[in-house]
C-alpha cells in the first residue's frame, strides 16, 4: 500500500490559506539542504524557530509536519507524535499529518489510537484513499479481516488503480473463505471480470487460487515490475576467489518463530564446517525468542541488515566474500527482493520461502526435488532447478507433548477424524466440496479444521449446510503452542491436504507426529509439496491420482479404518530412518549441490 511522504514542500499550503509560501519555501529548501549534508539538528532547530515565530499560521503546519518526519527519522517518536498532532490542529485538512500521526501512534504500540486518528481524519481530509489503506492495513494486522476488507473496498471504489490494495483485498476474502474470492460488480471499474480480478492477486496470494504455473509466474512478474526498478549489479569479482570452505549466506526476514526457521535450524547447526562456513544475513524481527536465539547461535557469522539499505546489504554480502546466497523469504511478506538484484554473490538460490518461480532479478537457481519439479515443470521456471533427493529440510529436535484425549479436543470418540489444519486461505470451494462429499459418503467421518478467524468459521459452516452437512460433523481447532499442536495431531486418523496451495511444513508436522497425509498433486510446485514428502517417507499410496481418487481413498479408509492402520504403523516404524527426517543426510546432499554449482569458484 502507498506510504505517506516523508516531508512536504511549501506548495502543500495553498496561497489563499493565508500563509507566506515564498518565505516558507526558502525555509524548506534550506532544511532539505541541511538534511542532505547530515545536519539534521540544524534543520530541526530551524523548523522549531519558525513554529515559535508563526504559531497560528497555516505555514507552521508544514513546518510541524516536516519537523515530525525528521524527529521520527532520528528515533524521537514521542516528539514526532507531538508535532504531527500540532500540524493537524493548525491545518485539519492536511491529511498527510493525520496519516503520520497514526503511524507514530502505531509505532509506539498505540494501535487503537492510530485507527481512531485515521477514522477521525476521514471526516474532512481529502486523502481518504491513503487513510482507508492504512486503516485496512492496521485492521488486517489485528486480524479484524471483515473490517479490513470493508475499508479496502471503500478505497478501491474511490480509486480502482491500486494494485497493492487489490492484492490485499482479494487475499482477505480468501482468508475469510468468502467465495468466490473474485466477486464481480457490474459497472464498477475493476470489478467486472472475475479472471482479471484473480490475476490482480500478488505472487503469494495467487498460489492458493490458481494451479496454472503461467499465471503464477505472470503475477510475480507484474509485481516485480511494479515494485522494483532495474538495478545495475555490483562489479564482478575475480574467479576463483580463495581456497577454503564454501561461504554460504542465508538471507531471510524469518529468523524467528516461523515455518522456515522451524524447518531449517538443524540444517544450520549440522553444516560441516570443514566444507561450509555459515553466514546469516538477517532482517527479521529482532525480538528475542527461543527459536531466534537458537537460529542465531547456529551461524558462524551473523550480519544484521535492519539498518542497512538494500544496496548496503548487498555490499555487506559482497564484503563477506559470499559464494552462495540462499534466499529463504522470496516474494512473501517483508521480503527484501532488491538485495538479490545487485548480484552480490555469484550464485543466488531461492528456497522454501516462496514455492514457485519468483522471477526475481538476480535469482539464479531454485532448490527442489524430482517430484516437486518434474521435467515437464522445469520450463515454467526463470531460474535453473537444482535437485536434492528430497526438497524439504527438517528439524529432528521438535518435541511432541503428551497426546490429549479426543474429548479435550471436542472430538467424537468413535469418529474417523479427518484433520485439515492448513491456513483457511488455502481452502477453495472445489476442495471444500470434495471434503463435504467425503462426509456425505462416510457417516462416521468427522472434519477437524483450523479456526483461523471467526469470519472463515461462519462461512465454512454455511457452506457445509448448503451441502447438507450439519455443524455437529465439524470441529474448529484453536491455535496452540508447538508441542501441544504436534501432540493433538495424533488424535486424528488422516490429514487432508489442500490444493492448489498444499501443505508444506504442516504436512511434515503431521508425518512427524505419525499422522498419514492424503494429497492430490497438481501442476504447480506449491501443489506438489506433500506428495514430495510422502515419497520421501516411502508412502506413495497416500498420493491420489486425481480428486475422485482422493475422495474414494478417504471414504474407503473412513469406512474401513483398519486398512489405514498398516500405513500408519509403517509411518511410525520408518519415521526416524526415512529420507524426510534424515537431516544429516539432507545436509550432506545440500552441501554437495552447493559445492557443485559453485565450482570452480572455490578451491577446497
Amino acid at each position: 500500500m502507498p506510504s505517506p511522504p516523508r516531508s512536504l514542500d511549501a506548495g502543500a499550503v495553498s496561497p489563499d490559506a493565508g500563509g507566506t509560501p515564498k518565505t516558507l519555501m526558502q525555509l524548506v529548501q534550506q532544511c532539505h539542504a541541511w538534511v542532505a549534508q547530515g545536519q539534521l539538528q540544524a534543520a530541526m532547530v530551524a523548523y522549531k524557530d519558525w513554529i515559535a515565530q508563526h504559531p497560528a499560521e497555516p505555514s507552521s503546519a508544514v513546518a510541524a509536519f516536516n519537523l515530525a518526519a525528521l524527529l521520527n527519522q532520528n528515533g524521537q517518536k514521542e516528539q514526532a507524535l507531538t508535532f504531527n498532532k500540532l500540524a493537524t490542529q493548525i491545518q485539519p485538512r492536511l491529511y498527510q499529518a493525520w496519516v503520520n500521526l497514526g503511524l507514530c501512534q502505531e509505532s509506539l504500540g498505540q494501535t487503537q489510537q492510530a485507527l481512531q486518528t485515521w477514522q477521525q481524519a476521514l471526516m474532512e481530509a481529502p486523502g481518504q484513499v491513503i487513510l482507508l489503506n492504512h486503516i485496512g492495513r492496521a485492521q488486517e494486522i489485528a486480524k479484524d479481516y471483515a473490517a479490513a476488507q470493508k475499508s479496502l473496498l471503500q478505497s478501491l471504489v474511490l480509486d480502482p488503480q491500486q494494485p497493492d490494495v487489490w492484492q490485499h483485498y482479494l487475499h482477505l476474502r480468501a482468508k475469510q473463505c468468502q467465495w468466490p474470492v473474485a466477486h464481480t460488480i457490474e459497472g464498477l471499474p475493476g470489478f467486472e471480470d472475475a479472471q482479471d480480478m484473480i490475476e490482480r492477486l500478488g505472487p503469494f496470494g495467487i498460489l492458493s487460487q490458481s494451479d496454472d504455473p503461467h499465471i503464477q509466474r505472470a503475477c510475480a512478474q507484474r509485481f516485480l515490475q511494479r515494485k522494483q526498478a532495474p538495478i545495475p549489479p555490483l562489479p564482478p569479482t575475480p574467479s576463483p576467489r580463495r581456497p577454503g570452505p564454501l561461504r554460504v549466506g542465508y538471507l531471510s526476514g524469518d529468523f524467528k518463530t516461523h515455518a522456515v526457521s522451524i524447518l531449517m535450524t538443524e540444517v544450520f547447526e549440522l553444516h560441516d564446517r570443514s566444507r561450509v562456513q555459515v553466514w546469516g544475513f538477517d532482517y527479521s524481527d529482532p525480538t528475542p525468542t527461543p527459536m531466534r536465539q537458537r537460529v542465531l547461535a547456529a551461524f558462524d557469522h551473523h550480519v544484521p541488515l535492519h539498518a542497512l539499505s538494500d544496496a548496503q546489504a548487498a555490499q555487506a554480502i559482497r564484503d563477506a566474500d559470499i559464494d552462495v546466497v540462499i534466499d529463504l523469504t522470496g516474494l512473501t511478506a517483508g521480503g527484501r527482493m532488491a538485495i538479490l538484484a545487485y548480484r552480490a554473490a555469484p550464485v543466488q538460490i531461492g528456497y522454501l520461502g516462496f514455492m514457485g518461480s519468483s522471477a526475481m532479478p538476480g535469482l539464479t537457481h531454485v532448490l527442489a526435488d524430482a517430484f516437486l519439479v518434474p521435467p515437464a515443470l522445469q520450463a515454467q521456471f526463470a531460474e535453473q532447478v537444482l535437485y536434492l533427493s528430497c526438497y524439504q529440510a527438517n528439524d529432528r529436535q521438535r518435541a511432541i507433548g503428551p497426546t490429549p484425549s479426543r474429548a479435550s479436543c471436542d472430538l467424537p470418540e468413535q469418529a474417523f477424524v479427518l484433520c485439515a489444519f492448513n491456513n483457511t486461505y488455502k481452502i477453495t470451494p472445489a476442495v471444500w466440496r470434495v471434503w463435504m462429499r467425503i462426509l456425505q459418503r462416510a457417516p462416521t467421518a468427522h472434519l477437524w479444521v483450523l479456526e483461523d478467524n471467526p469470519q472463515a468459521k461462519i462461512q465454512l459452516l454455511r457452506q457445509a449446510a448448503i451441502e447438507g452437512i450439519g455443524p455437529e460433523r465439524l470441529t474448529f481447532a484453536q491455535r496452540v503452542e508447538p508441542q501441544a499442536y504436534l501432540a493433538r495431531l495424533r488424535c486424528a486418523d488422516l490429514f487432508l491436504d489442500t490444493a492448489p496451495y498444499g501443505a508444506g511444513t504442516t504436512a511434515s508436522d503431521a508425518l512427524w507426529a505419525g499422522l498419514p497425509v492424503l494429497t492430490c498433486p497438481g501442476r504447480s510446485m506449491v501443489s506438489r509439496m506433500a506428495g514430495s514428502l510422502l515419497m520421501a517417507v516411502g508412502l506413495p499410496e497416500l498420493i491420489a491420482s486425481d480428486w475422485q481418487d482422493y475422495e474414494d481413498k478417504a471414504v474407503g479408509w473412513a469406512q474401513h479404518p483398519q486398512s489405514l492402520q498398516a500405513l500408519r504403523q509403517s509411518l511410525q516404524e520408518r519415521r526416524d530412518s526415512c529420507r524426510l527426517f534424515d537431516t544429516p543426510t539432507f545436509v550432506r546432499d545440500l552441501e554437495q549441490v552447493l559445492i557443485g554449482v559453485s565450482a570452480p569458484r572455490n578451491i577446497a
